[in-house]
């Protein structure tokens, strides 16, 4: 069933991962970002969604089948995270129009879905875990809503397919992320190597005590790659999450193993990586020049303030698949094994020491 493909922020932890699997199953891919993608054998689409003309150029001869939305743009203000997200896909979807249009338009968002937009994030009246695809939307302005209602809009316009994505926090490869808890903590945990500091889990006793999931990138690109090849999927959104729950207390001190540091025994106190990290860039610089490493700028490597967001909830955070079980998509990731395989390539890649 391999045809042509378009990843919407090729470069990135979801992009990319998306782009491998395709290439693997015999897909033509393009890649649009403004990063080249760093797979051998994507073709670069370079561009600048927020440019409507730029993009409706730089798509001028890529008729894709199916379209995979993967990127977004962090803003200071949740209404200029709208504004700008909700235009980038708005000038995509205008532009695949001109050449013809898709069959089918895939949208990585994500459970923010149900426990709204940073700027009000886990607070308020939430829906009751493990989040369900038919609880609605949070009486608050959402920048994935209005992707959403882009997509709906296009969709309904145009006459393709659609697919939601909500992924719980997406561990996997990337450089220069908004959004990387994996590449964070495996920084994080080098420093403390380094330099003899305590491995401090950063967040909340409710997230410390509670259950969670993650989502592994490959295993997500799966899920799209599944939902845009498979009829009964048409028009439905899907949460996505690796088919295991665990407590960060058992988490954490697996994640200190990998390493050989010693976890710090948590006493119930918020500690968040953006303070214990706060001065690190220097003691990064020095340890990837003496080391070696590719990367020695260490905001291209960690977000502590999305590290922070996630583990600071207040709230026990679990993620029902049922939707895509019934629908026969039976894929499972045990999540310290998502962990290491990243650390291992991590490490294989002179990312991390």
């Amino acid at each position: 069933m391999a045809g042509t493909a378009l990843v919407v922020g090729a470069s990135g932890i979801v992009g990319s991962a998306s782009a491998d699997l395709l290439l693997s199953e015999g897909w033509t891919v393009y890649g649009l970002s403004r990063g080249r993608p760093a797979q051998a054998g994507v073709r670069h689409v370079a561009a600048d969604l927020q440019d409507k003309a730029a993009t409706a150029a730089a798509l001028t001869d890529v008729r894709p089948e199916i379209v995979l939305i993967t990127t977004w743009l962090r803003q200071d203000s949740e209404a200029d995270n709208i504004r700008v997200n909700a235009a980038m896909v708005r000038n995509l979807l205008d532009a695949l129009r001109a050449n013809g249009g898709t069959r089918h338009v895939a949208l990585v968002t994500g459970l923010k879905h149900y426990l709204g937009p940073f700027e009000a994030y886990g607070k308020g009246a939430l829906p009751q875990t493990p989040f369900r695809e038919d609880q609605g939307r949070l009486d608050v302005e959402n920048f994935y809503y209005a992707q959403e209602d882009e997509v709906f809009a296009a969709a309904e316009r145009d006459g393709f397919s659609w697919s939601v994505h909500r992924p719980h926090t997406v561990i996997g490869m990337a450089v220069g992320n908004a959004m990387n808890m994996g590449t964070t903590l495996a920084v994080y945990a080098s420093l403390c190597r380094e330099t003899g500091r305590p491995f401090r889990f950063p967040g909340s006793a409710a997230q410390w005590n509670g259950l969670t999931d993650m989502t592994d990138a490959r295993l997500l690109a799966r899920h799209l790659l599944w939902a845009a090849t498979t009829p009964e999927t048409r028009n439905e959104a899907f949460n996505v999450v690796n088919g295991d729950v665990f407590r960060w207390s058992w988490m954490w001190g697996r994640l200190a193993a990998w390493f050989g540091v010693e976890p710090a025994s948590f006493d119930g106190s918020v500690e968040p990586l953006a303070v214990q990290m706060a001065g690190d860039e220097p003691r990064w610089r020095a340890l990837a020049e003496r080391e070696g490493l590719v990367e020695a700028d260490l905001a291209r490597l960690s977000s502590p303030w999305h590290t922070d967001a996630d583990l600071g909830r207040p709230i026990e955070v679990v993620t029902d698949m049922s939707k895509s079980r019934r629908l026969g998509f039976t894929e499972y990731q045990p999540t310290d094994d998502a962990f290491f395989d990243l650390f291992a390539r991590l490490r294989a890649e002179r990312i991390i020491p």
